[in-house]
């Protein structure tokens, strides 16, 4: 997605919102999806769901609010769609939005503030019943791929401070304390894709990274030593083979490896089913939202500076 019509790679909004693409199936035995469309007294526009971002919250976090708070409804985010920037009509400001597919997982519309009237359309009519060009862009990106995917979230462990001052072992270097606030912040970021099952490679850094999702979901957390930079090192395929089965239509899994591991991994997936990876630094705390689509991967979004920067100002 190219962001938008007014989007320009040298431009940096000043005003960032975040937003989805909410679905669910139609009731009817046709199984068809739908489309929500909100409609904004104070605009007199009819739109996809979306708002700003608050102090120190990331697009993520904003975009599951912004939904709640406009329609009632709660969701689980799926593929990233991309973003859009514009200027904001009467100032000289950029604002950019970035959307998300985002499948309904429960909750009830009513009237509020905001959004006075939600209606729910199929894909072939509700083109014509969103009021600006950048929805109908957003909605051409959603419908390229199937609404419903599969999520895998890649994890790299969160900082563990330098090896050269830890006397022990490497694979029981344990979080430092800015890792410790990282692992904490991955937590509702996690779970904003659904997160429910919990792997991770036996380093004590790449366990102690998933405790705290763990213990909000009150589960137990996989290991998997094939995951860890020196068994991917010594048997590559067999730790790929296991990442394939990693995928699950049931359950959204989290895996946690190590950075001499998840590059790699992520470059021969996505040759394997001939798709092209984001640029990404794939720093301590930093997650892979992988999307797959018959058992095939079908996009890759990386989540990075956006974490980090809401930890550094919470």
């Amino acid at each position: 997605m190219d962001g938008g019509p007014f989007w320009d790679p040298r431009v940096t909004a000043n005003i960032h919102a975040a937003g989805a693409v909410l679905w669910r199936r139609a009731a009817a035995k046709s199984g068809a999806i739908e489309i929500a469309v909100v409609h904004r007294p104070k605009y007199q526009d009819w739109s996809l769901p979306k708002g700003k971002l608050d102090p120190g919250e990331t697009p993520v976090l904003a975009a599951v609010r912004e939904v709640r708070e406009e329609t009632g409804l709660d969701c689980r985010l799926g593929r990233y769609l991309g973003h859009v920037t514009y200027p904001i009509p009467g100032h000289r400001k950029l604002k950019r939005v970035d959307y998300w597919a985002a499948e309904v997982s429960g909750g009830e519309f009513s009237a509020n503030s905001e959004v006075d009237v939600l209606s729910w359309y199929t894909l072939d009519r509700v083109m014509d019943q969103l009021s600006y060009p950048m929805d109908r862009q957003v909605m051409r990106a959603f419908t390229r791929l199937p609404a419903a995917t599969s999520t895998l979230l890649v994890v790299r462990h969160a900082k563990a401070g330098s090896r050269d001052r830890f006397d022990g072992p490497d694979e029981q270097r344990p979080l430092e304390r800015a890792g410790r606030a990282q692992a904490d912040a991955l937590v509702s970021n996690l779970l904003a894709f659904g997160a429910s099952e919990i792997f991770s490679a036996d380093p004590l850094r790449c366990v102690q990274t998933m405790e705290p999702l763990a213990e909000k979901l009150g589960t137990t957390i996989d290991i998997e030593p094939d995951f860890s930079e020196t068994a991917y090192a010594a048997a590559p395929d067999k730790a790929r083979q296991r990442a394939l089965s990693l995928v699950s239509n049931r359950a959204v899994r989290v895996l946690c490896s190590q950075g001499k591991v998840i590059p790699d991994l992520l470059r021969w997936w996505a040759d394997r089913d001939g798709i092209a990876l984001p640029s990404a630094r794939n720093r301590k705390g930093s997650v892979w939202v992988l999307s797959f689509a018959s058992g095939r991967l079908v996009a890759a979004d990386h989540l990075d500076r956006s974490l980090s920067d809401a930890i550094v100002k919470s």
